[in-house]
């Protein structure tokens, strides 16, 4: 069994800074790489990608968000941070972790999805 969990979302006025968390845990072998994706009030089911991380440490980010969020990762605890700086109103969404991983060896690499947290971003 595989559980991921994000925590740290909130709510902040428009400028200030946010850091989220995910944790992965349960029966892994490894993990592949981790991301960020957020789907905003309004857009339906569609998720739009935020930021990713290899674990050889390749980034990723969306245009929206380069240079104010920085994401990273601790490869002991199996788990992921996303920094947020100088946040504006459009970053308010349900923010969501995902994590592609393998089981055993020889497994293939399956994803899992945390269940959301919610950062609002307002005065």
């Amino acid at each position: 069994q595989v559980q991921v969990v994000e925590s740290g979302g909130g709510l902040v006025q428009p400028g200030g800074s946010l850091r989220l968390s995910c944790a992965a845990s349960g029966s892994i072998f490894s993990i592949n790489a981790m991301g960020w994706y957020r789907r905003a009030p309004g857009t339906g089911t569609q998720r739009e990608l935020v930021a990713t991380i290899t674990w050889g440490s390749s980034t990723a980010y969306a245009d929206s968000v380069k240079g104010r969020f920085t994401i990273s990762r601790d490869d002991a605890k199996n788990t992921m941070s996303l920094q947020m700086n100088s946040l504006k109103p459009e970053d308010t969404a349900v923010y969501y972790c995902n994590a592609d991983l393998r089981l055993s060896t020889h497994s293939a690499v399956y994803r899992y999805w945390g269940p959301g947290t919610q950062v609002s971003v307002s005065s």
